[in-house]
């Protein structure tokens, strides 16, 4: 894991057109963070210093992605005395199906463990065909999940867009709720869920105390813009979206995440916290 710092110039240049970038982090009941996906070049090119400047920013915890599978555990042991000294949190990590497998769970309980989690996401999957091909989905995240327990971690599931879209009369997704155990997190994507064409207020109505975590990403029904809208400027309707996950979903942390925008990655992701902040002031 390189221990550098995002070159002078970068950060010099981030600092003058984002000025704002260092006020101090608001308080909330609920935690707010960012899915690193969002800044996945600054992260490629040197984790540790992109882990500061989302701290800095005010993001209270993030949330990393699959290549910290491959970090050695003196990498993922520095990271997490990263995230002490700057006080923030990794409530949860995104991982390929693969990782929850057999034969990698216990790698991944580790390294989750190490970093603090309570999560551990399946974020991709491969379904059969048809409906009751997702039931081999929910059969695997009941046995990582049993596996996981072992380590103080629970299992949770990500859904995108195909999740939500209707296959032989019914969706994946309500397969996936169905079949699995109420400690299996369902983590909503807003922004996939949105496109699919289904209502995430109601879909969190429909799952009390199973949306412990929400990815905040905007959808765009104009197809030039699509999911690379900043936070608040899509048709999400965040006022009844967090009022449902706070009141009915369990809701114990958020996560902005974007796939990209006309800013920079750090601009986007502070941009997007700053919307939240308005949005969500307590």
């Amino acid at each position: 894991m390189p221990s550098n710092t995002i070159p002078r110039r970068t950060f010099l240049a981030f600092s003058a057109t984002l000025p704002f970038a260092l006020r101090a982090r608001a308080a909330s009941s609920i935690p707010v963070g960012l899915e690193l996906y969002s800044v996945r070049k600054e992260l490629q090119r040197d984790p540790q210093a992109t882990v500061r400047v989302v701290a800095k920013m005010g993001y209270q915890c993030v949330e990393f992605y699959a290549p910290y599978f491959e970090w050695s555990e003196d990498e993922t042991k520095q990271m997490r005395k990263l995230l002490d000294d700057l006080g923030i949190r990794c409530f949860s990590t995104h991982n390929d199906h693969t990782y929850m497998t057999a034969d990698n769970i216990t790698r991944a309980a580790d390294k989750n463990r190490i970093l603090g989690c309570k999560y551990v996401v399946m974020a991709s999957s491969k379904p059969g065909p048809g409906l009751d091909g997702w039931k081999t989905v929910a059969e695997a995240l009941n046995s990582a999940d049993e596996q996981l327990q072992k380590s103080g971690l629970h299992a949770g599931y990500h859904n995108h867009e195909p999740e939500f879209t209707p296959v032989d009369g019914g969706r994946p997704m309500e397969v996936i709720a169905k079949n699995t155990k109420p400690s299996i997190m369902l983590q909503l994507d807003v922004g996939t869920c949105l496109k699919a064409g289904s209502d995430p207020v109601a879909w969190i109505r429909a799952n009390p105390g199973r949306i412990r975590s929400l990815h905040l990403k905007e959808w765009s029904p104009d197809p030039a813009k699509g999911y690379s809208v900043l936070f608040g400027e899509g048709i999400a309707d965040w006022k009844d979206i967090f009022a449902a996950a706070e009141s009915v979903g369990g809701a114990e942390y958020y996560l902005i995440e974007q796939e990209g925008s006309r800013f920079s990655e750090l601009e986007t992701a502070d941009r997007c916290l700053q919307t939240f902040r308005a949005v969500h002031p307590k």
